[in-house]
């Protein structure tokens, strides 16, 4: 909520500044207690401290009379003993700045240092500048309120500075902290992430003299020492001037692409967290990412530990402890504890900050978190990062989900691995970007793609990834075995589930488009979301949150090795049973939402669900699954309709047209079945005429229904196309004046085209109306739509350019707000042509803008088109020869 009564820097409410000494008095007065208010007597004693006037009671109404007449009668109300301002205590400074010191001070506390890094801003965002000393003897009520609160701007101040300290940004946080020390010399937290600070930025030496400074001060002053904390920070520091020690941890061979904000992120969180895990599936560069992290800590000490050697969770704290040189490297017997191995980790790591790195522990992931709880438990300064497909499950534990590298970072290290692996290699731009979409932005997959290029053109490996599994192999000799083939990488994370979470992957890879928890309960059975939590734990499964719910989604490469392992284990039909009828039951329940009063949510539902539909009409189509035909084809059709997108229909109408003619569906996909048959039919009639017998033929033989939906209407209407075609126009006229509202609605939109066809203007524009009446009436954004932008096309065709820019800018409108139709490129350029009818260049212009970024380069009738309005442009400006050279003619000479 945005401020309106300002008090710290200035006095103005709702951006209206406030002169009046009395008047600002009054509001300063009111808002130094906003909840309760203020007494009369407080009032007149606050505004006239020297001199009352002869009636104070009265002179104080009049004054609040003065405000709320300029102000707003609203703003001051009146409390059986005075007045108070009917104002939220986030809607005046002087009370928000309170509220933000308080919130601040508790996030700090609670080491949330974001939050109250944020918190802070918020505060001091509040003044312009610092609050300034009072002058003595000073009675103004709002240099008191000033005064008051100015703590509270110093406390804001301290705690930024602390903010800033404890998200490591020491360079930003040095200049803070020392201001705030020199005003608050005592003040030993403070001075405590000063030192660090500079330690940090300026080196340990400059601290260490700013500290030897402090406790000669304290001592010739006091007679004392500083504090614990302090002394350790000392110690710390002393210790700090020695060179940093990084065991076992390599230096990379080339750079580490794309990874930045992660290596950023990763040292935030092991400043704050005492467990940090970096969890993703295999081929991702966990392992490299902790390498670089190990690399930038700021911690003086780093033991590196890799435990992809060892195969059972026992082993751990000895393989740990002979990392560390606290021992012989022995194998603890099954079942024996590892007492004395973790108590001789502990003993190594010693008492001084540290991190310990424990590298590749999914396979041994309880051993490792009986590990580091004991760890933790044990030590104060010590960090532990871990890498692994799965979290260790501690509260000590913050989990990092290492994402995929994105496109532009997949196709610049594919490049690069490209060129070292063949310097001449023909590496065209769009087919690399073309093969790169296609590796799941898995680091290992592009090396493995890359080192390819050796003996295949880019083209040929694009081909080849059918068997991914048999291209990808072959890794450098300096990376481990398990990575010398994508299938190896894989395979080590199957091999970690038990039988319920391979059978799982094994069923959900039938899914091409991710899918939700109800949709992964067809293939599954009963709750599946116990499973689905597992599988997304080892990193197999990734949830994302879109507008349409939560989703989950596998990579590409895990989602082809599991339904080659389906395959193999002859799961496919019963896993596809289970796909088709959630497909079936999706359709059903969704075969007309876009037409309905919620089309954007509904759309965005489909849209979400549009591969998986689109791979289950066609297993449907295959099969002759007459029901999940039409469930599938009723959603998908009402969505390319909604779209524009016409092309996706072509491939599919005549399957989906002899499916739908041949069989009667059954009695619980009837209405989706209309719904399809009705979308086909209007598809065949309105863009490819061919099918159009059959499709209406499939129609016509569905039981009949009242007219009573947007569907059904429709297909009333489509059903009596025999009947108009042979009676002429009197039979379209009953149907557009008839009782059923939707149906006349439709009924006038075919009558719009017809009478258009036959050159009676008037009557199309009669017919048009009457559609944009009646869907209007019936709350049917897609109609509504049809019909504005039906009207303002026939207005453009007889140059009726402000009407038709009326219903266009209704269209667009609809468009935007119901945010189903992604393409408003058609509105957009009839607009630009609306606007060039009325003489509206700059208009036309500016419409024009909007549409080039959407133009696709090999359109040619767009480009076309595009040429011609801006030629027309350059025309309308008195441009003749630019106009002439845009329209592709010859410049006069």
């Amino acid at each position: 909520m945005a401020v309106e009564l300002v008090l710290l820097t200035r006095v103005s409410y709702r951006g209206r500044e406030i002169t009046g000494p009395r008047l600002r008095g009054l509001l300063a007065l009111l808002a130094d207690d906003l909840r309760t208010g203020c007494g009369t007597a407080r009032l007149v004693e606050g505004l006239w401290p020297d001199a009352r006037p002869e009636h104070p009671t009265k002179a104080l109404q009049i004054l609040v009379s003065r405000a709320r007449a300029r102000l707003g009668g609203e703003l001051i109300e009146s409390t059986p003993a005075g007045y108070r301002l009917a104002l939220r205590e986030d809607e005046v400074d002087a009370s928000a700045v309170l509220r933000r010191a308080t919130a601040a001070a508790r996030c700090l506390r609670a080491g949330e240092y974001p939050a109250a890094l944020s918190h802070a801003d918020a505060g001091l965002a509040l003044w312009d500048g610092a609050p300034d000393d009072p002058p003595p003897g000073w009675a103004d009520p709002v240099a008191a309120l000033r005064a008051d609160r100015a703590p509270a701007h110093q406390e804001l101040a301290r705690t930024r500075a602390l903010a800033l300290a404890g998200l490591g940004r020491y360079a930003e946080a040095t200049g803070e902290l020392a201001r705030v020390f020199a005003r608050r010399s005592r003040d030993e937290e403070i001075l405590h992430e000063l030192l660090r600070s500079e330690a940090a930025t300026a080196g340990p030496a400059a601290a260490l003299a700013r500290f030897d400074a402090y406790r000669r001060g304290l001592r010739d002053d006091l007679g004392t020492d500083p504090g614990p904390a302090l002394r350790a920070l000392h110690e710390q520091l002393l210790r700090g001037t020695a060179p940093a020690v990084r065991r076992g941890v390599p230096h990379e061979p080339n750079p580490l692409l794309g990874r930045e904000a992660d290596v950023t992120a990763v040292t935030e969180l092991l400043r704050t967290a005492r467990v940090t895990s970096i969890v993703g599936i295999g081929g991702l560069g966990k392992t490299r990412l902790a390498h670089a992290v190990a690399h930038r800590t700021e911690l003086p000490v780093v033991h590196f530990v890799a435990l992809a050697g060892i195969a059972r969770d026992t082993e751990v704290a000895d393989e740990v402890a002979a990392a560390l040189g606290a021992g012989e490297s022995r194998r603890t017997p099954v079942g024996a504890a590892a007492t004395d191995s973790a108590t001789a980790v502990t003993a190594a790591l010693g008492g001084g900050p540290a991190l310990l790195v424990l590298d590749n522990c999914e396979h041994v992931v309880a051993g490792v978190a009986d590990l580091v709880r004991g760890l933790v438990a044990a030590t104060r300064d010590l960090r532990v990062l871990t890498t692994s497909r799965t979290p260790l499950g501690l509260t000590s534990e913050s989990v990092y989900p290492l994402p995929e590298l994105d496109q532009a970072t997949t196709v610049e290290l594919f490049t690069r691995r490209a060129r070292a692996a063949r310097p001449g290699a023909d590496l065209p731009a769009a087919e690399v970007d073309r093969l790169c979409r296609h590796l799941d932005g898995l680091p290992l997959a592009v090396e493995l793609a890359a080192a390819r290029v050796r003996v295949l053109s880019v083209a040929e490996i694009t081909r080849r990834l059918a068997d991914r599994f048999a291209l990808l192999r072959g890794g450098a000799r300096d990376t481990p075995e398990r990575h010398h083939t994508l299938r190896a990488v894989v395979d080590w994370s199957w091999n970690l589930l038990g039988d319920d979470g391979r059978a799982a992957l094994r069923a959900l890879s039938v899914f091409p488009g991710g899918f939700t928890a109800d949709a992964a309960a067809y293939v599954l059975g009963g709750d599946a979301l116990e499973l689905l939590e597992h599988l997304v734990d080892q990193s197999l499964l990734k949830v994302t949150e879109e507008r349409a719910g939560t989703r989950f989604r596998m990579l590409e490469t895990v989602r082809e090795f599991s339904a080659g392992h389906r395959e193999a284990a002859g799961e496919t039909d019963s896993a596809l049973r289970g796909f088709l009828a959630w497909a079936r039951d999706f359709g059903t329940a969704h075969h007309a939402s876009v037409f309905g009063p919620e089309p954007r949510r509904e759309g965005e539902r489909i849209r979400a669900e549009q591969d998986n539909l689109l791979q289950a009409l066609r297993h449907a189509i295959a099969r002759d699954d007459t029901a999940t035909v039409a469930a599938t084809a009723a959603a998908l059709g009402g969505l390319w309709i909604g779209d524009s997108d016409y092309t996706r229909m072509v491939p599919l109408i005549a399957e989906i047209v002899r499916q739908l003619s041949h069989v009667r569906p059954e009695p619980g996909v009837t209405e989706a079945a209309r719904a399809a048959a009705t979308l086909c039919t209007a598809y065949c009639l309105t863009v490819q005429g061919s099918h159009l017998a059959r499709a209406l033929f499939a129609l016509r033989r569905l039981p009949p229904a009242a007219p009573d939906t947007p569907v059904r209407a429709a297909a009333t209407v489509l059903c009596r196309l025999p009947e108009l075609a042979g009676s002429g126009p009197a039979a379209l006229d009953e149907l557009c004046d008839g009782d059923e509202p939707l149906v006349a609605g439709f009924a006038s939109a075919l009558a719009s085209y017809a009478w258009h066809g036959v050159g009676d203007v008037d009557r199309a524009l009669a017919a048009s109306r009457r559609m944009i009446d009646v869907f209007a009436a019936e709350a049917t954004p897609w109609m509504l739509l049809m019909a504005h932008s039906r009207m303002g096309e026939l207005c453009l065709q007889i140059n009726r350019g402000e009407e038709g820019r009326r219903h266009l800018r209704a269209a667009l409108a609809l468009m935007e707000e119901a945010g189903t139709w992604p393409d408003t490129i058609g509105i957009r350029w009839a607009l630009v042509v609306a606007n060039l009818q009325l003489g509206a260049v700059d208009e036309a212009e500016e419409w024009l803008s909007r549409v080039a970024p959407d133009l696709v380069e090999d359109d040619l009738g767009l480009v076309t088109f595009d040429l011609a309005v801006r030629a027309e442009i350059r025309l309308a400006r008195g441009d003749v020869e630019g106009g002439l050279r845009r329209g592709g003619a010859p410049a006069p000479g």
